[in-house]
């Protein structure tokens, strides 16, 4: 990592500490300090305690002599998100899916534990749950969250299960771990997630990732309906244009 010189304005402490958060990938989930030293042309000591720091704020685990990225790390990119430029981007594009289709379509991205709202359609108000820009909810009771939970690693999946499951509001919640982990393996494997009445009694939910331009997961859009609509009708008949209309929006975000 090389710095500016000559910058009186220029805080290397915090450029440091970011540049550290950003060498963590899918390839690098975990690593040492003396890896991380050397990823960042950094001497132990400043990897170090860099490390220390960032663990002490939440934003990484120590595990033995490893570390590796928490859960709270997504809520840095939600002010980017959330901002008009990429909400202008989507809302457009979910607000024409929702009148081909006529049902509710949603946007949000990770923020801990819980999924945030960033943009929404609704032609019809028949859900009791009330939901708006900036609403939040369990991410492991929505299939928005679990369509952005399975894009993280092993670990982080653990500990945000462990730190905060769901709560009943359903008889249909899912809330033992064993449960909500083959939920999120599943999402892994097809590419989309489904939700039957686990927020809201009637209410079924399908959801697909939304990627950046570097392939992590940013958001997730999803289509929720309320009455009989079958699961099998909603992968046939509304899974298709979701998708069709995330690509769009991939396609859109990679010109900014």
């Amino acid at each position: 990592m090389r710095l500016p010189e000559g910058r009186s304005d220029f805080v290397n402490s915090l450029a440091k500490g970011l540049a550290v958060i950003s060498s963590f990938d899918s390839d690098k989930p975990e690593m040492t300090i003396s890896e991380v030293a050397e990823l960042n042309d950094l001497s132990r000591a400043s990897a170090r305690r860099i490390l220390l720091t960032l663990t002490e704020l939440g934003y990484v685990r120590e595990r033995g002599t490893r570390y590796s990225l928490s859960p709270k790390t997504l809520s840095l990119g939600y002010g980017f998100l959330s901002s008009a430029g990429v909400a202008d981007v989507i809302a457009p594009h979910i607000a024409e899916l929702s009148a081909d289709i006529r049902e509710s379509v949603s946007a949000a991205v990770l923020d801990g534990s819980e999924v945030v709202y960033v943009a929404r359609s609704a032609p019809t108000k028949v859900m009791q749950v009330r939901i708006s820009i900036g609403s939040r909810f369990p991410a492991a009771a929505t299939s928005l969250g679990r369509a952005l939970i399975a894009d993280l690693s092993d670990e982080q999946i653990s500990e945000l299960l462990k730190t905060k499951p769901p709560q009943m509001a359903t008889p249909f919640t899912k809330t033992a771990i064993k449960d909500l982990t083959l939920a999120i393996e599943l999402v892994r494997k097809q590419g989309y997630s489904f939700v039957d009445q686990e927020l809201e009694l009637g209410l079924k939910s399908i959801a697909v990732p939304v990627r950046g331009a570097n392939g992590n997961v940013i958001a997730a859009l999803n289509v929720a309906t309320v009455g009989k609509t079958s699961k099998t009708t909603l992968e046939r008949t509304l899974l298709p244009a979701l998708r069709a209309c995330a690509q769009d929006i991939e396609s859109e975000l990679a010109l900014l």
